[in-house]
C-alpha cells in the first residue's frame, strides 16, 4: 500500500483490508470520516486514539506515537479510499454498460458479491478489486454484455413491432413471443423480453401484455392458491395467469404464509413443555403401539351393526396410558407448532406487520408437518372413541326422531371435547367425553323436538303412505365411503411396494389417474412384465384376505 506517511496507520489499514468483513470495513471507513472531520491541523493526536475511534479497539502497539494534524487527516483518507473498496450492483451495472440481471448472472461466473447492510437497505455490492480482477479474466464475457444491451432505437422500434402483432394475433404468453422474436432479431430472449416489459411499464394504457403489469390483487392470489391445492401445475398457472414459475411460486407461499398466520393454534398448556429434555419422550411412539396395530387389523363390526356405523368398529379402544400419551403428543405439536409461529411474528415485529413474503418457506414447512401430525394423533383419538358415541345415542334415541342425527351430533361433541381435553389432571377421557356429549343431547334433542313441532300438519299418514322414489344420496356417499374404508385397511396387509401399485393401477393417487404398468415399472426400476406379475398377486393377496375376514366389497 502506498500514501501513507506512518508506517503505523499503513499497517492497520493493511490489517482491516485484509481480515475485516466487509460490512465491518464499511463502518470503519465511516468512523474514519467522522475522525476527519474532527482533526485540527495544529494538534498531535495518540496513536492508540486514532486505533481506538476506527476499529473501537485499544492496542499495546506505538503506545508513545503521536501524529500531527495534517499527516493524520492524508493518512486517513488514503484508509478510507482502500476500506471504502465497495461498488453497489447499480454502480457497476452503470460502469459496465449492462443490466443488472446481468450482473447477478456474472456471479456465476467468478464475480464475487455479498449482501452488505448499507444505510438501513440490504443491498448487493462488490469490492473493487474483485470486480478488476473479474474484467481482467473474463475480458470476452464483458464485451459480449456491453454489446448485448446497446440495442438502438430501430431495432428497438423493430422488436416492439413485431410484438404488436403477435400479441394482436393471440401468439401466447410475453416468453413465447420473446422467444420467436429472438430468433428472427438474432438477439437473446431477456433482451426481447425485457425490451417489451420497459415499454409496458412506461405506456400502460397500450401495454402489450397488460396482466404483467402492477402487483396480483388478493383474489388472484387465493385462486392461484386454491388451483395449486387441487393439483394444478405450476407450469400451467404461470402460462395461465402470464407469471414466471418464481411469481407463482412466491403467490402460493405468501397465501400459505397468511392462512397460517391468521389460524387459530390452541392447546392444552403443561409445565412439561417447556422442558427440552422431554422432547424425545413425547414424541415417541405410544405405549404398546405394536399391540394396538395387532388389535386393529383383526377387528371388524358385528354383523348386526348397520352399515353406516360399521367404521365405528375399526379402531380398538386405548388403556389409559395409551390416552394420556397420546393426548400429551397432540397438545405438545400444537405447542412447537406455536412456537414456531410466535417466531414469526416476533421476527416481523407485530402481527399487523409481519410481511408474509418474507417468511421462510421451511419455518412454514415445518409448522404444517407439525399440525399434520398433530391432526393424526386427534384423529386416531377421535376414531377410538366413536363407540362410546353410539352407546350414548342409544339412550336417547327414544327422544329423538332420527337416530343418525344424533350420531352426527354426538360426533361434534366428541371432536369438541378432543380439542378441551385436560389430560394433565389424570382423569380417563371417556368420563369427560360422555359428559360433555350428554350436555349436548339435553340441549340439543328438546330444540329438536320444539322445531319439529312448528311444522306439525296433522296429515303424516299421507307422507308416510307416498312412496320415496328418490336417489338416497347419503345411502351412496355411506357405500363409497364403506368401500374406501374396507380397501385401505385392506392395503394394509400387503407390501409396500405392492400397495404402491395397487394404489397407482386404481388411481388411488391424489391425482387420481391410473397409471400405465411401463409407468410403474419406471419408477420401481423394474420391467412392465414383472409389474404386471406382482399386479397379479398383490391382487390374489387382497382376494384371499377379503374372503378371510367376510368383507363384502
Amino acid at each position: 500500500m502506498t500514501g501513507f506517511t506512518h508506517p503505523a496507520l499503513q499497517q492497520l489499514t493493511d490489517q482491516q483490508v485484509r481480515f475485516a468483513p466487509l460490512a465491518r470495513r464499511l463502518e470503519q471507513a465511516d468512523l474514519a470520516r467522522r475522525l476527519v472531520g474532527e482533526i485540527e491541523p495544529g494538534k498531535r493526536y495518540p496513536y492508540q486514539f486514532v486505533c481506538f475511534r476506527v476499529t473501537g479497539f485499544r492496542p499495546d502497539a506505538h503506545a508513545d506515537l503521536l501524529i500531527d494534524g495534517d499527516d493524520l487527516a492524508s493518512d486517513l483518507r488514503e484508509m478510507i479510499r482502500l476500506l471504502d473498496d465497495v461498488v453497489t450492483l447499480e454502480e457497476v451495472s452503470t460502469r459496465l454498460n449492462v443490466s443488472t440481471k446481468t450482473i447477478r448472472r456474472w456471479r456465476k461466473f467468478g464475480l464475487e458479491g455479498k449482501l452488505i447492510l448499507r444505510h438501513g437497505k440490504r443491498q448487493l455490492s462488490f469490492r473493487q478489486s474483485l470486480v478488476e480482477d473479474f474484467l481482467a479474466t473474463q475480458r470476452d464475457r464483458v464485451e459480449r454484455g456491453g454489446r448485448f444491451s446497446q440495442m438502438t432505437d430501430a431495432e428497438r422500434e423493430e422488436v416492439l413491432r413485431r410484438a404488436k402483432r403477435l400479441s394482436h394475433i393471440g401468439c401466447g404468453t410475453l416468453t413465447e413471443v420473446s422467444r420467436r422474436i429472438a430468433q428472427r432479431v438474432g438477439r437473446s430472449v431477456e433482451a426481447i423480453r425485457y425490451t417489451i416489459k420497459n415499454y409496458d411499464r412506461e405506456h400502460p394504457d397500450q401495454a402489450l401484455f397488460p396482466n404483467l403489469t402492477g402487483p396480483l390483487n388478493a383474489e388472484t392470489k387465493q385462486i392461484i392458491y386454491s388451483s395449486f391445492r387441487r393439483g394444478i401445475k405450476v407450469d400451467t398457472l404461470a402460462k395461465r395467469f402470464q407469471r414466471t414459475r418464481t411469481s407463482v411460486y412466491r403467490v402460493i407461499n405468501e397465501v400459505r404464509a397468511q392462512r397460517l398466520l391468521a389460524q387459530p393454534l390452541d392447546y392444552i398448556p403443561s409445565v412439561e413443555f417447556d422442558n427440552p429434555a422431554l422432547d424425545a419422550v413425547m414424541l415417541a411412539p405410544m405405549p404398546d403401539a405394536e399391540g394396538y396395530d395387532a388389535k386393529r387389523r383383526v377387528m371388524h363390526a358385528p354383523k348386526d351393526v348397520p352399515p353406516e356405523l360399521a367404521s365405528c368398529y375399526e379402531y380398538p379402544l386405548l388403556s389409559k396410558d395409551q390416552e394420556q400419551h397420546q393426548f400429551r403428543k397432540m397438545n405438545y405439536l400444537k405447542f412447537k407448532a406455536a412456537q414456531l409461529r410466535d417466531q414469526i411474528r416476533k421476527e416481523g415485529g407485530d402481527e399487523a406487520e409481519v410481511d408474509p413474503t418474507r417468511v421462510r418457506i421451511q419455518t412454514l414447512k415445518e409448522i404444517e408437518d407439525l399440525q399434520l401430525e398433530a391432526n393424526a394423533v386427534k384423529e386416531m383419538l377421535i376414531n377410538s372413541n366413536l363407540r362410546l358415541v353410539v352407546n350414548i345415542a342409544k339412550k336417547h334415541s327414544a327422544q329423538a326422531e332420527n337416530f343418525f342425527e344424533l350420531m352426527s351430533d354426538g360426533n361434534m361433541s366428541l371432536m369438541r371435547a378432543v380439542e378441551k381435553f385436560d389430560y394433565y389432571r389424570g382423569f380417563k377421557f371417556s368420563t369427560y367425553a360422555s359428559w360433555a356429549i350428554m350436555k349436548n343431547f339435553a340441549r340439543s334433542i328438546p330444540e329438536d323436538k320444539h322445531r319439529r313441532e312448528r311444522f306439525v300438519t296433522g296429515h303424516d299418514d299421507v307422507f308416510d303412505a307416498a312412496p320415496d322414489n328418490r336417489t338416497d344420496e347419503y345411502e351412496l356417499l355411506a357405500t363409497q365411503e364403506r368401500a374406501t374404508h374396507s380397501v385401505n385397511r385392506l392395503l394394509e396387509y400387503l407390501e409396500p411396494r405392492e400397495r404402491e401399485i395397487i394404489r397407482m393401477r386404481a388411481g388411488m393417487d391424489e391425482n387420481g389417474k391410473n397409471v400405465t404398468l411401463e409407468e410403474i415399472g419406471r419408477k420401481f426400476g423394474i420391467t412392465k412384465e414383472r409389474v404386471r406379475q406382482l399386479n397379479a398377486r398383490a391382487m390374489s393377496k387382497l382376494r384371499a384376505i377379503a374372503k378371510d375376514k367376510e368383507l363384502d366389497m
